[in-house]
């Protein structure tokens, strides 16, 4: 995979951010108490963290560098109504999930934004809505300490 000059640049600087951050939560938690309980989340993920940010800087001292691309001439009409359209379902998701209830409102999201992409098999787009919308309605049900208006959870 090639990358352009200020691409490579770019993600260099969200992994040496992301390093960063990272040691420095690890030292002000070993700081605020270096016991072994405390330590025993933060620590196996900040090594992980920080493997995974090396493995990626290696990667991208790999890559061969690319030319930039040429700018786009004009935008993309058809990219810009996507977009509107997109805006306007979560507009719409977001305005109702109140009235329907989150779960309702969220199904109808995921299945409405799958078709507006262009997915027409029926199974997938109901499967997946009903599958993900659910999902995502318990994950907040739970971790939220309101309760929500819900359609059928």
């Amino acid at each position: 995979m090639t990358f352009p000059a200020t691409r490579r640049l770019a993600d260099a600087l969200v992994i040496a951010l992301i390093a960063g951050w990272t040691l420095w939560y690890l030292a002000d938690t070993v700081s605020a108490s270096s016991r072994v309980t405390n330590l025993i989340f933060i620590l196996p993920v900040a090594v992980l963290l920080l493997g995974l940010c090396g493995f990626e800087a290696l990667r991208l001292l790999r890559a061969p560098a690319a030319p930039a691309p040429a700018p786009a001439a004009e935008d993309d009409p058809e990219d810009l109504a996507g977009t509107l359209k997109v805006m306007a379902l979560f507009a719409a998701y977001v305005l109702s999930a109140e009235r329907i209830g989150f779960d309702l409102a969220t199904c109808l999201f995921v299945g409405l934004y799958l078709l507006l992409k262009g997915e027409r098999r029926p199974l997938i787009v109901l499967g997946y809505a009903a599958l993900f919308g659910n999902l995502v309605t318990l994950f907040f049900a739970r971790m939220l300490p309101y309760p929500m208006p819900m359609a059928w959870l």
